[in-house]
């Protein structure tokens, strides 16, 4: 199986599991910069050279080799469950993709049909119910995780221990796992414990959110997306994630984690 999701500078310092809508556009171009001094021209998901992706068949060999000898710190990030999974939403099904379609072509029409999922139009603003048309898409997404119907998971709302998990079964170790809610403090523990090309200031780092404006704004807090039923579909599903990342289940106005990661809990449950 390798190492999917699985990025590394050309420098081989730091390598990355990426984790979906857990900042991984800005750690990706961060770690572009390290090397070239620019960042990449574009989302750095459509790179093809300057960083080394596993999706890319040459850079497999050299990704392979690293994590299984452990070269280099290796790391990812995570993000609050319930953050996650509304981010998911406003992106993947309300908003029109950098192609200028939405996503996954005729996913939006499938969920409009069998779940009664909304989600307007540049058109209309994107008027429509954003809480009853979320809720609808939480059953979707617990149906394609639980069942694998009408359709395989999605990478943006497949939970955050599943991608994790990758790495490790495969024989990768992470030496570090930080918080998206804390970034520039996790991300700087990378930084301090790896050599770069060129310098970087993480007060000076954009922050490069590819999805942001290509789709309605949440209209409440979180909070409000998130009743007693939907609460019980989101501790199915990232039962996990909640246990393992330390976020507040009870509390999904706290969108904080609530202690610090436990790196051999991590390893050891996951490396089943």
């Amino acid at each position: 199986m390798g190492f999917p999701g699985t990025w590394m500078t050309q420098s081989e310092s730091m390598v990355y599991r990426v984790v979906p809508k857990c900042a991984c556009s800005t750690i990706g171009q961060i770690m572009f910069y390290s090397d070239h001094g620019r960042f990449f021209d574009g989302d750095i998901h459509d790179s093809k050279d300057g960083l080394h992706k596993w999706a890319q068949e040459d850079s497999q060999p050299l990704i392979e080799q690293n994590v299984k000898s452990h070269q280099s710190f290796a790391f990812t990030c995570v993000r609050n469950p319930y953050q996650r999974i509304l981010s998911s939403f406003f992106d993947k099904i309300c908003g029109i993709q950098r192609n200028g379609k939405r996503y996954r072509g005729n996913l939006v029409p499938h969920l409009a049909q069998k779940y009664g999922v909304e989600v307007g139009s540049p058109d209309d603003g994107f008027q429509f119910d954003q809480i009853k048309s979320f809720r609808r898409f939480l059953l979707f997404a617990r149906d394609t995780i639980r069942w694998k119907k009408p359709m395989e998971p999605d990478i943006h709302w497949s939970a955050m221990s599943g991608h994790i998990s990758t790495f490790i079964c495969n024989g990768g170790r992470y030496d570090h796992i930080f918080f998206t809610e804390r970034f520039n403090e996790g991300m700087q523990v990378v930084l301090d414990k790896t050599t770069h090309k060129h310098a970087i200031d993480l007060k000076q780092i954009p922050r490069f959110n590819e999805s942001e404006g290509h789709g309605p704004k949440r209209a409440h807090p979180v909070e409000d997306y998130f009743d007693d039923l939907s609460r019980h579909l989101v501790w199915e599903i990232y039962k996990r994630d909640f246990q393992l990342f330390k976020y507040d289940f009870d509390n999904p106005a706290n969108k904080g984690p609530i202690g610090e990661i436990d790196l051999d809990e991590v390893h050891a449950k996951l490396g089943d």
